[in-house]
């Protein structure tokens, strides 16, 4: 049983989860871990009109979304949600679910999976006591900002969700957390997994050393500084990062190519490297600063991120690998993997779905986040346990 706070307070509404397609798999977990810790809870009200429903066999409402031959889809509710407090879990970035459109198979977009948390919302009519939604990689959230004559996607987005009655938003380690500046009066949550992220290279590696003299944390760009100095912070070691130099004469896919990858920091020779980014999309700069370390002469390589799309495969890293250029990569289970990348040697899946967990019952309860959002405690806990500090 877990150490938690004292969840006497009357839950917001009955709890109910629903899972878009592509997150019924991290939807089971988080239901488990909540059947079994209500059942296990102590409470004198549980009994209580204030606490009906409160013990269930699932939180998981059942819902469908069924699509039309020209790809056009609905959500279908199939039970009452009424008075209830509802988490909706999306991952905007399955392509691994797909339909059918003019009989062909299509995988889903970050644009389809958007209109699926929409249909959902529309299809509980307002009848629910509140709706929050869950949103591990926050759609369009490189999309941030403006550069000159263009769209605010992410900004639209979360202002749709606010003008259609959500009240929070969670996500984890976004692009840039200002574009909660776009929705000031709905609670927004960039939530970091360092802790879940130690925890599991704590337990895969076994001669870790976090000595400052033999670790070293990396940012590959001057944008992820701030979760970087966040990790050297609690771990006691030292920071570097890369900036990137482009060529802003031209663009391809849709952003301005990278010349050169340029470091400042500490000597790196002999140590230990963590790189800490928010995601893997294509991976190749993720590769090419390791590259550049490893011509600094740094030891061994591991990568953090919260996201590993690996959009154009697994190959560059599996080559990468070999060389010796990287040694593990972790990543989170909250958004689609490739089934071969669980194969591989180098990879490790950081699970997120207790955590998720905790900030939902914390949140049906009406009570604060605030230490789940700081885990600066339980990471100094589990580095002394470990012998590590």
């Amino acid at each position: 049983m877990r150490n938690e706070p004292n969840y006497n307070t009357i839950p917001v509404g009955q709890l109910g989860i629903i899972a878009l397609p592509g997150c019924e798999e991290l939807a089971q977990k988080i239901d488990n871990y909540l059947i079994k810790w209500r059942f296990q809870r102590n409470s004198e009200h549980k009994n209580t009109l204030a606490f009906a429903g409160y013990e269930k066999q699932t939180y998981i409402v059942d819902i469908n979304f069924p699509r039309f031959g020209t790809g056009e889809g609905k959500a279908a509710l199939n039970q009452t949600v009424r008075g209830y407090d509802i988490f909706i879990l999306c991952d905007v970035f399955n392509y691994g679910v797909t339909y059918k459109m003019y009989g062909m198979d299509v995988p889903m977009s970050p644009d389809a999976h958007f209109a699926n948390i929409k249909r959902a919302i529309s299809a509980i009519e307002g009848k629910a006591k509140r709706i929050s939604v869950i949103m591990p990689m926050l759609y369009e959230g490189r999309q941030h900002k403006r550069s000159s004559r263009e769209s605010l996607d992410c900004a639209m987005m979360l202002q749709e969700l606010s003008s259609m009655g959500v009240e929070n938003i969670i996500t984890f380690d976004a692009h840039d957390p200002r574009v909660m500046n776009a929705i000031p009066l709905c609670g927004f949550e960039s939530v970091s997994p360092a802790y879940q992220m130690i925890k599991a290279m704590v337990r895969n590696i076994d001669d870790l050393n976090l000595n400052k003299d033999k670790l070293m944390i990396i940012s590959p760009d001057e944008g992820g500084m701030s979760r970087c100095i966040y990790y050297s912070t609690v771990l006691g070691v030292d920071l570097g990062m890369f900036y990137k130099r482009r060529d802003y004469s031209k663009i391809v896919d849709g952003r301005n190519p990278i010349i050169a990858h340029e470091f400042l920091g500490d000597n790196v020779a002999g140590k230990d490297v963590i790189i800490v980014d928010d995601m893997i999309s294509s991976g190749e700069s993720m590769i090419e600063v390791a590259t550049k370390l490893k011509e600094l002469k740094a030891n061994r390589i591991y990568i953090f991120s919260a996201f590993g799309l690996f959009c154009n495969g697994v190959e560059g890293f599996d080559k990468a690998y070999e060389d010796g250029t990287i040694y593990r990569v972790f990543t989170t289970n909250v958004v689609y993997r490739r089934p071969e990348l669980k194969t591989r040697e180098w990879y490790i899946e950081v699970d997120l779905s207790k955590y998720i967990s905790y900030m939902i019952d914390t949140l049906n309860h009406d009570t604060s986040l605030s230490e789940l959002l700081d885990p600066a405690e339980k990471i100094n806990k589990l580095l002394k346990d470990n012998k590590l500090r």
